[in-house]
């Protein structure tokens, strides 16, 4: 398999109309499960320092060691 856009691209040139569809859909796909999972990422990290004080207390400290 390639990664040279260009080969990719001679090769896309050579697609039926429906192949050319299920490509487009799949990159589709691609770039918003990207973008699904930085959004997963940053919504975590937002998240993090508001469960800070739940997480980090004396009583659950014996669960920081497993």
């Amino acid at each position: 398999m390639s990664s040279n856009p260009s080969v990719i691209a001679e090769k896309v040139k050579s697609l039926t109309s429906e192949q050319l569809a299920e490509v487009e859909t799949f990159i589709e796909f691609i770039r918003y499960r990207s973008h699904d999972h930085e959004l997963t990422r940053n919504a975590a990290g937002a998240s993090s320092p508001a469960f800070e004080a739940i997480w980090d207390n004396p009583e659950d400290a014996a669960y920081d060691v497993l």
